[in-house]
């Protein structure tokens, strides 16, 4: 299936930002702005401002942003790229009475928003919403990690959280919004054995800064990481390092000569290169 369309320069670079979570491979060749491929399309914007679409799947093409309305639904992930701490998932239903209630707290995403605030804004929207949260403690992870890659966990971990809701006897609204990781169609095929699947979910990239729900739903999500965090340094009397870079590599060795590498499952990623460099099992 090809697609055309002409665009500005400046509306190609937006869908170029639009599409950054999903590009595979970018390139540019004569004649064009960049030539990028994702999973779904390949989509190659020439400077005479034609922009072409290839690909089996362009239904999101066709679909326009949906406004925010209440009753809404959402979801959010954290913990995805911290090397140390587990994968935590949560959903949440806010009313448009939970909206007026936190309007004054403006709430975004959780990565704009410091550690000592988000413990204390998790607290309100707790009191204000119906909400799911799910955690993947690194031993499981790294078990279920074997056979199932991380957008197929995160897939599976964002569906389990709105089923949740369900069985709390929640009605869930017609607006459901997931900030977009994967398309929608990869979604849905990582789901096809799964026993409950929510459908009819909205997927849109950058959604904690669009929806109400969904900046909620990662602030849950983040206060549950750092309240696990505070555990796994309370029981290891031991302080990690957050992220995957240089400084974790560190912390990894010395988390190692303290308490033996055989604990390291038990609070980490295995698969991430952090391991590799920390070279405890060559």
């Amino acid at each position: 299936m090809t697609e055309t369309k002409k665009m500005t320069k400046e509306e190609i670079f937006q869908l170029k930002e639009r599409m950054k979570p999903f590009i595979s491979e970018e390139s540019k060749p004569n004649y064009t702005y960049y030539q990028i491929k994702c999973e779904q399309c390949t989509i190659t914007a020439y400077t005479s401002g034609k922009v072409v679409f290839q690909g089996k799947d362009l239904e999101f093409m066709q679909k326009e942003k949906k406004e925010q309305v209440f009753p809404q639904a959402g979801s959010d992930e954290v913990g995805t790229g911290d090397y140390f701490g587990p994968v935590v998932v949560a959903s949440c239903i806010l009313t448009q009475e939970d909206e007026q209630a936190l309007r004054s707290l403006k709430i975004q995403d959780s990565k704009q928003i410091n550690d000592t605030n988000i413990r204390k804004i998790a607290k309100i929207i707790k009191e204000h919403s119906k909400y799911s949260i799910l955690i993947l403690n690194n031993q499981k992870y790294n078990v279920v990690h074997q056979t199932h890659n991380m957008v197929d966990i995160k897939c599976k971990l964002h569906n389990q959280a709105y089923v949740n809701l369900v069985h709390k006897g929640y009605e869930l609204p017609k607006q459901i919004v997931i900030d977009q990781f994967v398309q929608e169609k990869s979604y849905y095929r990582y789901l096809q054995k799964e026993k409950e699947v929510i459908r009819g979910i909205h997927f849109e990239t950058k959604a904690e800064n669009k929806y109400l729900a969904v900046a909620a739903a990662s602030i849950l999500a983040r206060n549950a990481f750092l309240e696990y965090w505070d555990k796994m340094e309370e029981h290891y009397h031991f302080t990690f390092q957050k992220g995957a870079g240089s400084n974790v590599d560190i912390c990894a060795k010395e988390f190692v000569q303290q308490c033996g590498k055989e604990e390291l499952g038990k609070v980490a990623k295995l698969h991430f290169k952090n391991t590799e460099k920390i070279e405890l099992f060559k």
